[in-house]
């Protein structure tokens, strides 16, 4: 601190006292005889600053900068006066002001790589990457051993998506200080990023090996445990973490991930209401708050479920899609949410695009890639599509990023394509080379914004064309996915403003089904399930997350009126079946009319539905693959067309199986249906005597007909890309590739 001998300064002494108790951090006593002494001597630089310094170290923000102003005001040509300013207003949150204050540091001694430092450290709190990485280049020349310096401009590096660029600032870090814990914890975050998942634990654990209370590589260590499906030893890290750091919300918001994971969704629960308490506006941790309270059907506070989606939905957060899906029919503002997302999750730049040549010769080359390619319900319901794919056209490659054992339905699907990969665990550079290789023309997600996506493959970039399919029920919201394969009634046309994809419009349902799929051949009985040989059977096999006040209000009005009755529901975990039967007993319902199926083949599954009369369908999001299940079983399915995709799902499938009396379009003709169908044996009769006839004749479980019309948008798509046009809107007609069954 430069020390001026101007007249106005005080006794020697009276500085050597000040700065001694400075430098042994006696900070209230600083500020506390400073100010008696700047009332005799107010033109005293030094004052000031030792002021300053006191009143920064001890909290007092709005003295520090009153301080170090005056200082400036003082000595205008002392750079390090104007860099002291420059930190009480960023500690201030006065970041325009700070960075003025800097550069005015600067101007006098552009040579001062602190300096350099501070001033990128407040641009990249503003966002303002580019001058951030400029200002840590600059300190870097002039300290080349700067290692903090060298460290932010790979976290800047990391932000801006240059993922390789920041591991070699990482490792610059390293070389000139190998205890830097945060360049390993931060070269750790690059690796699991990349999805070099062992790479990243090594750095997690060599920052560990530094500084063994380090809260935030053990924060980072159960994240990839967590991700490897080791779920006990990503417990105890994130634990660790909590123990060190109990305010820390982002560990408790991980560890009810975990917890989750686990089905110890109550526990999950307490952990995200931490999270969120530590951390008001956690947008991720109230969205899988919410998401885990509808899990478990707890709505003991579901009228702050729309204040939440409001806040949710706003520009200012990035909450996880999926777990919005189900709190509202609002197709604008899921599209605002997935951009959101990917805007905050997918920065990587691309890599540069493959040399494609610009005419088409040979079989076009697809590839899927999905974590599902086992007993799952999207094989379930495209085992036929990869089946039947046209070989003498197609060449079809599958890439399975998924820990899951494959099972019975992955077997068939390892058997049906020409290549399939068993990539899980790889990097994603590592997958991405790979398909590279295979010189695919178009690639397929079979995810989108649903767990264990691979989405960051996509933004690298897999193919010239790349398109979302069945995973997710709407928008991705991502520049780098050119279509989302669709159909008249999911995505009419005056909801095509809220995907953000070109649509490929197939004409009957976008939804791909196996006329191949087995249902057992069973002698059960209703009293096997719990349900009574006599009277009426409803019936939903959506997961639980689905079910709102709002569809159950209405189950339990029709339950009422018709005597006898019994709801048939999903049993999804213990919370669920508790919370359900005390809505209903508080809706006049006996609790013990409502029935839990328990988990069952898949096959055996399908057998079950012959004991139901009719499956009533959620509202938000509405069954899919749920809705098939019944309709190749026979069951008819009653549903309420919303506005989003995930809504307008059962609608397309009754549409396609000819069916459409079963679609109603508010909720008093949706109960009034329910009412009519159920106490009208015969109307119900024929509706099931019409779909037994249906299931062979009509589009739906036409699965030849299907892939052939899904070739024809893939076809087209290509044929697009190949003429040098950019992705457009396609509509398939009816006849398009058609073959007859």
């Amino acid at each position: 601190m430069t020390m001026s001998n101007s007249a106005t300064e005080p006794p020697a002494s009276v500085l050597d006292r000040l700065i001694g108790l400075l430098n042994r951090g006696h900070f209230a006593e600083v500020v506390t005889e400073a100010q008696v002494q700047v009332r005799t001597y107010s033109g005293s630089f030094a004052l000031w600053s030792i002021l300053g310094a006191g009143s920064a170290q001890s909290g007092e923000v709005d003295l520090a900068v009153t301080a170090f102003a005056q200082a400036c005001a003082i000595s205008p040509g002392l750079a390090e006066a104007h860099s002291n300013l420059g930190n009480a207003l960023k500690n201030q949150a006065r970041f325009d002001e700070a960075v003025a204050s800097y550069r005015q540091a600067l101007t006098l001694r552009p040579d001062l790589a602190g300096v350099h430092y501070n001033l990128g450290g407040v641009l990249q709190d503003q966002g303002r990457l580019d001058e951030a990485a400029a200002c840590y280049g600059r300190a870097i020349a002039l300290d080349p051993g700067f290692a903090d310096a060298h460290h932010n401009l790979g976290l800047v590096l990391a932000a801006q998506g240059r993922l390789d660029e920041a591991a070699q600032s990482f490792a610059r870090v390293l070389q000139r200080n190998p205890r830097h814990v945060a360049a390993y914890n931060s070269f750790g975050n690059i690796f699991k990023d990349m999805g070099r998942l062992d790479d990243a634990i090594v750095c997690y654990q060599q920052a560990l090996a530094v500084r063994p209370d380090y809260a935030e590589a053990h924060n980072n260590l159960g994240i990839v445990r967590s991700e490897q499906g080791l779920l006990d030893a990503a417990c105890a890290s994130l634990s660790r973490a909590l123990a060190l750091k109990p305010d820390y919300a982002e560990a408790h918001y991980n560890l009810g991930d975990v917890l989750t994971r686990q089905g110890k969704l109550d526990a999950a629960v307490e952990s995200y209401r931490s999270a969120l308490a530590l951390r008001p506006g956690y947008a991720d941790a109230e969205a899988q708050l919410r998401h885990q309270q509808q899990h478990m059907c707890d709505w003991h506070d579901h009228d702050a479920f729309a204040a939440a989606f409001a806040r949710l939905a706003s520009d200012q957060v990035a909450p996880p899609p999926f777990t919005c899906l189900a709190m509202t029919d609002d197709a604008a503002a899921q599209l605002e949410i997935s951009r959101h997302c990917v805007a905050a999750k997918y920065r990587e730049a691309p890599l540069a695009p493959s040399a494609t040549p610009r005419t088409r010769s040979g079989r076009l080359r697809i590839g899927y890639f999905s974590a599902d390619f086992h007993d799952h319900a999207t094989l379930f319901l495209m085992a036929g599509l990869l089946r039947e794919h046209d070989t003498t056209r197609f060449e079809v490659f599958a890439y399975s990023y998924g820990r899951h054992a494959a099972g019975e339905w992955g077997q068939r699907a390892r058997e049906s394509v020409e290549h399939f990969f068993d990539v899980a665990g790889q990097p994603s550079r590592a997958i991405v080379d790979l398909a590279r290789s295979h010189a695919l023309d178009i690639a397929i997600d079979l995810k989108g914004h649903t767990a264990h996506c691979r989405l960051d493959l996509f933004q690298l970039g897999l193919a010239p064309v790349q398109i979302s399919y069945l995973g997710y029920p709407g928008s991705l919201g991502a520049d780098f996915i050119d279509y989302i394969v669709a159909d008249p009634v999911v995505i009419p046309d005056h909801a095509r403003a809220y995907y953000s994809e070109s649509v490929i419009r197939l004409p009957h349902s976008y939804q791909p089904n196996d006329n191949q799929r087995p249902i057992a051949e069973t002698v059960t009985t209703r009293a096997d399930f719990g349900l009574p040989e006599h009277g009426v059977v409803l019936c939903c096999f959506n997961g639980s997350y689905k079910i709102s006040p709002r569809e159950f209000d209405i189950w339990m009005r029709v339950m009422r009126e018709i005597d006898g009755s019994v709801l048939w529901l999903f049993r999804s975990n213990r919370w669920c079946e508790a919370n359900l039967r005390k809505e209903a007993a508080a809706r006049g319902i006996a609790p013990e009319r409502l029935v839990f199926a328990e988990r069952a083949d898949h096959a055996q599954h399908l057998a079950r539905h012959k004991h139901a009369d009719l499956f009533l369908d959620t509202f938000n999001v509405n069954a899919h693959t749920t809705a098939s299940d019944a309709l190749w079983a026979g069951l008819p399915v009653v549903t309420r067309v919303g506005q989003q995709f995930a809504a307008r799902v059962s609608a397309s499938l009754l549409t396609a199986v000819g069916l459409p009396e079963l679609i109603a379009h508010n909720d008093a003709d949706y109960e009034a249906l329910i009412v009519d169908l159920a106490t009208d044996p015969a109307r119900l009769a024929s509706i099931r005597a019409r779909l037994a006839a249906n299931r062979l004749t009509c589009p739906l479980f036409d699965t030849r007909q299907y892939t052939r019309l899904f070739e024809a948008g893939l076809m087209r798509a290509c044929d697009l890309h190949f003429a040098g046009e950019a992705a457009q809107d396609i509509r398939i007609e009816p006849d398009a590739g058609y073959c007859a069954p």
